[in-house]
C-alpha cells in the first residue's frame, strides 16, 4: 500500500495559492488514476483506487498547513504504512519554478508542513517538492506562498504540476528511489 499526500490550505481562497502546489499536482494524479477525493476522517479528504493491484491512498490534509502532521500521523498509523510506502507532496521556494525534485528523506527546511510533519513521524519518508521560488524579493515570504499564482508563473509552473504527477504516479507502481531521481528531478519540459 502506498499513501500520497498532497499539501496545501483547504477552502476556495487558497484554492490557486503557491502554498497549493501539493493540492494541485494530487488533483492532476487523481484524474489519471481514476480516483474520487471524495472521503474524509482523520483530518483529510482522500480517495482509494488500486494501481498493478496495489491499493493507493490519494490524501488531501485539511488541517491547514502549519499541521499537516496530524492528518499524515493518523493515516501512518491507520493503516499501518512505513515510511519508505509514504509520498509528500509539497511546495518548495528554494527551487526555481518549472522544476521538481524528489528526495527519499531531509530537513523540513522553512516549510511548516514539513515541519509539523517532520516533528510527527521523523523525517524518513519519500518526498517530491515542486518548484515555487519567490522571484518578488519585495513580497514577504508569508504574504507570497499565500498569493493566487500569477498568470505568467502558471505557464512556467503547470508543466512542473504534470511532471510532479506522473512522479508521483511511478513512486505509487514501486519505482525505486534512484529511478524516480534520474527520470524526474530537473526543469519540466
Amino acid at each position: 500500500m502506498k499513501i500520497i499526500f498532497g499539501l496545501g490550505n483547504p477552502g476556495a481562497k487558497y484554492e490557486n495559492n503557491y502554498h497549493n502546489l501539493g493540492f494541485l499536482t494530487l488533483d492532476i494524479l487523481a484524474k489519471k488514476l481514476n480516483c474520487d477525493l471524495n472521503k474524509s476522517g482523520r483530518k483529510g479528504v482522500y480517495g482509494e483506487c488500486n494501481l498493478n493491484g496495489e491499493k493507493v491512498l490519494l490524501v488531501k490534509p485539511q488541517t491547514y498547513m502549519n499541521n499537516s502532521g496530524e492528518c499524515v500521523s493518523a493515516f501512518m498509523a491507520f493503516y499501518k504504512v512505513l515510511p519508505k510506502d509514504v509520498l509528500v507532496i509539497y511546495d518548495d521556494i528554494d527551487i526555481d519554478k518549472g522544476s521538481i525534485r524528489f528526495r527519499p528523506q531531509g530537513s523540513p527546511g522553512t516549510h511548516n508542513g514539513m515541519r509539523s510533519i517532520t516533528s510527527h513521524i521523523g523525517q524518513d519518508f519519500m518526498r517530491l517538492r515542486v518548484g515555487a521560488k519567490n522571484t518578488h524579493p519585495e513580497i514577504p515570504l508569508i504574504d507570497y506562498v499565500l498569493m493566487n499564482i500569477t498568470k505568467e508563473d502558471f505557464e512556467i509552473i503547470a508543466p512542473a504540476l504534470v511532471k510532479a504527477s506522473e512522479c508521483a504516479y511511478h513512486f505509487a507502481l514501486g519505482d525505486s528511489v534512484e529511478q524516480l531521481r534520474q527520470s524526474f528531478n530537473g526543469k519540466a519540459n
